[in-house]
């Protein structure tokens, strides 16, 4: 039976798969973050010692041995954006797996390939970060992925930020208090507005997950009526749009006419105000096809795997195949 591995990991977690040929998900695990861009000196060893978590955890689910799999492709965070750690981060997996049968690139492909289910077009992600890539008759493109301190546009962690200065913004009087003021309060357990400094810089040491965390109290507060928090959304909405756009004009430069389908994955998506503003935005902008995601990323890594070890899975299979 051949296997293949799909690897697709993320600013919060590393999720794995392992698929048979004949489209059935034979094991599945989700392990911690391999960010290594955020670990502390950019620690490259994260990576192997993150996959050596998630392959035991996926054989151990499956019965496989690493030395069964076919084929892997690994999504990894960060990965081309530091020139100088290409050759590292491609060399990680091999002491894990075992053998060469393998191929790095960043998560967003994993995204793109399960969204689209590895179809021309668009996908855009918005998770704890953003990024949008797509592929076009063999051209590659991305807009975004910048990270969070310049970048990450409408992504959790954006949100996350935007929500935290509106509540200094409410707490001290510059802007008026609106429902945010009181949820915030509540959910982070504040004694005294201040403690959120305490809280964010030194307890959290503005770790990207805790931030992004909040994102969730800005989309409550906007239900509850917070005219500021509403517009973080419509400007997440917008910004993600933006990244769709900007994909398609590098990707069909001299196409402008042409239908592209469009996709989008990640947990702030699921904010309906997000989404909503996210296709007004978008329709403004060109000739889309907003399609649902047909897979998650991590089995678009899998359906990539088989790719490129030259036995593409069939549309039985693929048919087959469901999200873990």
């Amino acid at each position: 039976m051949s296997l293949f591995l799909g690897v697709d990991g993320g600013g919060t977690k590393t999720a794995l798969c392992l698929v048979s040929g004949e489209g059935e998900v034979v094991g599945s695990a989700v392990v911690r973050s391999a960010y290594y861009l955020t670990a502390q000196d950019g620690d490259l060893s994260l990576v192997a010692d993150v996959l050596a978590e998630g392959l035991a955890a996926v054989c151990a689910a499956s019965g496989a041995r690493p030395a069964d799999i076919d084929y892997a492709f690994i999504g990894l965070p960060g990965y081309g954006e530091v020139s100088a750690d290409v050759p590292a981060l491609d060399a990680a997996p091999r002491g894990v797996l075992g053998h060469d049968r393998y191929e790095c690139d960043n998560d967003m492909v994993c995204g793109w390939a399960g969204s689209l289910g590895g179809a021309d077009g668009i996908n855009v992600v918005a998770g704890t970060g953003s990024i949008a890539y797509g592929e076009w008759h063999g051209r590659r493109a991305r807009a975004g992925g910048w990270g969070e301190v310049f970048g990450d546009e409408g992504s959790g962690y954006w949100m996350g930020i935007r929500g935290l200065q509106l509540f200094s913004r409410m707490s001290d009087g510059r802007s008026a208090p609106g429902p945010l003021l009181e949820e915030l309060r509540r959910h982070l357990d504040l004694s005294s507005d201040l403690d959120v400094l305490g809280l964010v810089l030194s307890r959290w040491r503005g770790g990207r997950s805790q931030i992004a965390s909040l994102a969730p109290v800005v989309v409550s507060a906007a239900r509850a009526g917070d005219r500021c928090a509403a517009a973080v959304l419509e400007d997440a909405g917008r910004e993600l749009a933006l990244l769709a756009d900007a994909t398609r004009r590098r990707l069909m430069p001299d196409a402008a006419g042409e239908v592209l389908p469009v996709s989008c994955s990640g947990g702030i998506f699921a904010a309906v105000e997000v989404r909503r503003a996210f296709t007004d935005h978008l329709a403004g902008f060109g000739n889309y096809e907003l399609r649902e995601p047909r897979f998650s990323p991590v089995i678009g890594a899998a359906v990539l795997a088989a790719r490129r070890a030259g036995a593409p899975l069939g549309s039985p299979a693929v048919d087959r195949l469901s999200t873990p």
